[in-house]
Order: C-alpha cells, then sequence, then structure tokens
C-alpha cells in the first residue's frame, strides 16, 4: 500500500511547523507537489502559509524530475487522488522515500479543511 495522508493529517501537520509555532517532532513540513495540469490549478489550489508547493502535471513529471529534492518530504495532490497516487508510486520507483499522497485530492481539502477552495 502506498503511503497517504489525510486532508486532516495535513492540516495537523503543517499547523504544527508553520512559523511561530512550537517546535515539532516528526515529519517536517512537506513540499506540496500539485500534479495537475495548469487550467485546475487555474481553478483552486491549496495554499498554507509557511509550506513551499509547486506544480508539476503529472505528464511533465519524468522530464522534471530534478526539480524535486529527494531528501524533502513531498505531499502530492490532484483533484480526487487518483493521479497522485500514481505519481507516488512513480517518485518510489525513482528512489524517492518520503513521498505521501494526499487521499481525496484538492476535492476532500475543499470539503473537510478550507471551503474557501472551490470545487470543480
Amino acid at each position: 500500500m502506498l503511503p497517504s495522508l489525510s486532508v486532516t493529517d495535513l492540516r495537523e501537520l503543517c499547523a504544527r511547523n508553520a512559523p511561530g509555532a512550537a517546535p515539532a517532532s516528526g515529519l517536517a513540513a512537506p513540499l506540496l507537489l500539485d500534479v495537475r495540469e495548469p487550467w485546475e490549478a487555474a481553478l483552486a489550489r491549496i495554499d498554507i502559509e509557511g509550506v513551499a508547493s509547486c506544480l508539476i502535471p503529472m505528464g511533465q513529471l519524468p522530464e522534471r524530475l530534478d526539480e524535486l529534492d529527494r531528501l524533502q518530504s513531498i505531499v502530492c495532490y490532484c483533484h480526487h487522488g487518483m493521479r497522485s497516487l500514481q505519481v507516488v508510486a512513480f517518485l518510489q520507483r525513482q528512489g524517492f522515500d518520503s513521498v505521501y499522497n494526499l487521499a481525496g485530492g484538492i476535492d476532500a481539502w475543499s470539503l473537510q479543511v478550507d471551503p474557501g477552495v472551490p470545487r470543480y
């Protein structure tokens, strides 16, 4: 089974690592890797203060792999979590050890964490 985080797990992880928060033990704030298409990212995105993010559409990932740090924890997300699950498997095969799928994707984030993020 591929590693994943629920949207509430991600919210709590990022809150523990937020600027001004008490030092957290365990997983550091991850990079949020959006694997959706640019038109999707223009509609909605996960924005968390103090957490880095980048957009690399799934189809571009093989040629843009060098943009990612293998030592950084990475949480991959898409619309519902299916493309990002495939990306997690791909990244693991490429030697990334700390990579997670955001279960339910940005849609779950909008429904359970931040209703200000538009659904599409």
